[in-house]
C-alpha cells in the first residue's frame, strides 16, 4: 500500500486534490488508519486515478466521472470517447487554421490599402445580355446559391455562356438583411425563360471606377474602402448599382486567396 503522499508523486496529482477525490467519493483511499487518518492507496488505483484524469480532460464533469466509474465504462468505450475527442478537436484546428489564413489575408489586404488607389481605373463597361435573378434576400451569404440555381437552369437549358458571373448590388446603402441582389450570367443567343431566370440587356456605362480584388470574399471591403475613398476625392458619384465580377472564384479554386474579383462602380460627376 502507498501513503498518500506517495501516492501523489507516483500520479503527479496533488495531495489537495487526492483529498478532494476522496471527500466526494470519486477516488477513496483503501484504507484508513484508524489512529494516525493515514490515507493508504494500492498501485491498482494508480489506473483508477488515470482514467479520472483521462475523463477530465475529455471534458467530463467530475460528476459525470463518477457515473462512468461506477458503471466500470470498459476500455473500449474510453477509445470511443478519446476518438470523439480527437475528431472535435482536428475540427477545431481547421477552424482556427482557417481563421489564421483569413486574419493573414487582412494583414496583407491592409499592409496594401494605401497602394490600391493607384490601382484604381476609369474604364467603359460594354452592354452585355444576361440571365439574371433579382431577389432580396436574408444576407450576402445567400448569393452563392441564386448562381447556383441560374447555372443548373443554363445547363438544362445547353445555353452558351460568354463570361464570369456578376452581381448587380441596387441598394445605395450598405445592408445587413433584405438586400436587393441581382445575380446574373452572361449569355449569348436565345433563351426560354422561366418564372425565376429572366434575360435581359445590361445596358453600357460610360464610365466606371474598377479595381481588382485577389482574395477572399471577406476581405474585400479593404477595396471597397479605397474605391468610395477615391470617389469622394476624385469629384465623383455612384451612378447605378455597383458590381462584383467574379473573374475567378469557387467554380474554378479551392482556394479562396486565388479568388479574383473586380469591382465595378459606375460613376458620374458631381
Amino acid at each position: 500500500m502507498l501513503k498518500i503522499g506517495e501516492f501523489s508523486k507516483r500520479s503527479r496529482v496533488s495531495v489537495k486534490t487526492l483529498r478532494y477525490y476522496d471527500e466526494i467519493g470519486l477516488l477513496k483511499p483503501i484504507t484508513v488508519d484508524k489512529y494516525s487518518r493515514y490515507r493508504y492507496y494500492s498501485e491498482d488505483q494508480l489506473t483508477v486515478l488515470n482514467r479520472i484524469i483521462v475523463l477530465k480532460n475529455l471534458g467530463l464533469t467530475l460528476q459525470e466521472v463518477a457515473k462512468l466509474l461506477i458503471n466500470n465504462m470498459p476500455d473500449d468505450r474510453l477509445v470511443e470517447l478519446l476518438n470523439i475527442k480527437r475528431a472535435e478537436i482536428g475540427q477545431r484546428l481547421h477552424d482556427y487554421r482557417l481563421r489564421l489564413e483569413l486574419v493573414e489575408e487582412w494583414v496583407r489586404q491592409i499592409s496594401k490599402e494605401d497602394s490600391m488607389a493607384s490601382r484604381i481605373v476609369v474604364k467603359k463597361l460594354d452592354k452585355q445580355t444576361v440571365a439574371f435573378i433579382r431577389r432580396k434576400l436574408s444576407s450576402y451569404e445567400e448569393v452563392p446559391a441564386v448562381f447556383i440555381e441560374i447555372y443548373n437552369y443554363l445547363s438544362k437549358q445547353k445555353a452558351r455562356i460568354v463570361g464570369p458571373p456578376l452581381a448587380l448590388f441596387h441598394d445605395m446603402e450598405y445592408k445587413l438583411k433584405d438586400v436587393d441582389v441581382e445575380a446574373a450570367v452572361p449569355i449569348t443567343g436565345p433563351l426560354h425563360q422561366t418564372g425565376s431566370v429572366k434575360v435581359r440587356e445590361i445596358p453600357e456605362v460610360e464610365k466606371a471606377a474598377c479595381l481588382v480584388h485577389k482574395g477572399p470574399y471577406e476581405t474585400s471591403m479593404t477595396a471597397y474602402r479605397s474605391l468610395i475613398g477615391w470617389l469622394f476625392t476624385s469629384g465623383y458619384q455612384l451612378a447605378a448599382a455597383n458590381r462584383e465580377i467574379y473573374i475567378k472564384g469557387p467554380h474554378d479554386t479551392t482556394d479562396p486567396r486565388n479568388y479574383i474579383t473586380e469591382l465595378q462602380f459606375p460613376i458620374i460627376g458631381w
